[in-house]
C-alpha cells in the first residue's frame, strides 16, 4: 500500500483511504493516508461529490490508528453513523463549554461590540475577572460605569445566556483525546454558539498539546468549514493551520465552497483532497495554489465521478488520482431519494 503524506522511509499508523484510479477508470493498488504525523488538510468538492463521505473515511481510519484522537465537528448532524461498531464514537449533542474557556478579548467581538467602546471594554474586563456567565452578569451591577453602559452590557450578556452554550460543567477539550472519535453535533445550534464551541475546542486541543497535557495527537475534522470563516472560531482554526505541526495538532477542513475559505487555509494545507468542482470561483481558488511540481493543471485533472478525488501531497511533492473506499459505518450524509421513501411507505402499509 502506498501511503500519501509521508516519505517512503517513514512508518507508523495509516488511514486506509481507497485505491488508485487508472486513467481508464479502473481501480489500482490500495492507498492510505499518513496519520503518524500532524497534517493540515482540506477536503473540497461540490454538493454530492463525496466530501463528507471522505471526512467520515478519515475519521474511521483515525479511530483504528494508535496515538491519535479524532474529533469531528458536525454542523449538519450527519456523522452519527460513526457510533456504529466497530468505531463506537461518542456523539455530543448541542455541547456546552465554560465561559472562561473563551479568551476575554474574544467577548466583545462575539457580542458585536467595539472592544474600545465603553460597553465592549466593560464586557472584556468582566470576562477577565470572573469564571462564568452568571458571575459576569452579577458583576455588571457593581461596575463603576454609566447606567446606560450597565444596561447595554446586561442586555448583551442576556443574549449570550439565551444561546445555552455556556455552562460551568461544559465540555473540556482535553477530555476529547481518547482513541474513539468524539462527534460534536452542532446541528441544533445557531451559527454563533456553534462557532463558540469550535473556538474553545480547537484552541483547547492546541493548548493541551503545547502544555503537554495529552499524549495523543488530536485531529480536528471540521465539516462545512466555510461556515466558521469570519466567526469567533476562525482565529483558533488559523492557529492550528499555521502553528499546529510543532506541538502536534492536526486539522482537516471540509467544504463545498473552497473559495469562501481564507487563503491561508489552502496555502498552508500540505494535503489537498479535491473532489468534483464546477463553480468557477471554487476551481480558481484551488488552481491558484497549483504546486510547481504539478506538470499539468488542477483544472485538467479534476475528477468527474462521485467518490473520486485528486490528492495533492506537498510532503512528497506528488499528485494522486484516488477512489475513496466505502464507509465501514453508516453514511448519514447520503442524500435521501423520493423513490426510496415511497418504497419504504409501501412496505409499512
Amino acid at each position: 500500500m502506498h501511503v500519501i503524506g509521508r516519505t517512503p522511509d517513514d512508518d507508523g499508523p495509516v488511514c486506509r483511504f481507497g485505491t488508485y484510479r487508472a486513467r481508464d477508470g479502473s481501480d489500482g493498488a490500495s492507498v492510505g493516508l499518513d496519520v503518524n504525523h500532524p497534517h493540515a488538510a482540506v477536503v473540497v468538492g461540490k454538493r454530492g461529490s463525496g466530501k463528507s463521505h471522505t471526512l467520515g473515511v478519515v475519521a474511521e481510519g483515525l479511530a483504528r490508528a494508535d496515538g491519535v484522537a479524532p474529533v469531528v465537528v458536525d454542523p449538519m448532524g450527519v456523522f452519527g453513523g460513526l457510533c456504529d461498531s466497530p468505531i463506537d464514537a461518542t456523539v455530543h449533542e448541542s455541547p456546552t463549554v465554560r465561559a472562561d474557556a473563551l479568551p476575554p478579548s474574544a467577548w466583545p467581538d462575539l457580542l458585536g461590540l467595539d472592544s474600545t467602546g465603553p460597553v465592549g471594554s466593560l464586557v472584556w474586563r468582566l470576562a477577565a475577572e470572573t469564571d462564568s456567565l452568571a458571575e459576569m452578569g452579577a458583576a455588571v451591577a457593581d461596575a463603576d460605569v454609566a447606567p446606560e453602559t450597565r444596561r447595554a452590557a446586561t442586555n448583551h450578556l442576556s443574549l449570550a445566556e439565551s444561546w445555552d452554550v455556556f455552562d460551568p460543567a461544559g465540555l473540556a477539550p482535553d477530555s476529547l483525546c481518547g482513541s474513539a472519535p468524539d462527534v460534536l453535533d452542532l446541528s441544533g445550534m445557531d451559527s454563533t454558539p456553534a462557532s463558540v464551541v469550535v473556538r474553545v475546542v480547537a484552541r483547547g486541543l492546541y493548548d493541551a498539546r503545547v502544555e503537554g497535557e495529552v499524549e495523543r495527537i488530536p485531529w480536528l475534522l471540521v465539516d462545512e468549514a466555510h461556515a466558521f470563516v469570519g466567526t469567533t472560531a476562525e482565529p483558533a482554526l488559523r492557529t492550528i493551520l499555521t502553528r499546529g505541526r510543532a506541538p502536534g495538532a492536526a486539522l482537516v477542513l471540509a467544504t463545498q465552497r473552497p473559495s469562501a475559505l481564507p487563503d491561508v487555509a489552502v496555502s498552508q494545507a500540505d494535503l489537498r483532497i479535491v473532489h468534483r468542482l464546477t463553480a468557477g470561483p471554487d476551481v480558481s481558488a484551488m488552481a491558484a495554489v497549483d504546486p510547481t511540481y504539478f506538470d499539468e493543471t488542477l483544472r485538467s485533472r479534476l475528477p468527474r465521478e462521485r467518490g473520486c478525488a485528486l490528492v495533492v501531497d506537498d510532503t512528497t511533492e506528488s499528485v494522486h488520482d484516488v477512489r475513496v473506499r466505502p464507509r465501514e459505518t453508516t453514511d448519514c450524509g447520503a442524500s435521501p431519494t423520493a423513490v426510496s421513501a415511497h418504497v419504504a411507505s409501501e412496505n409499512v402499509e
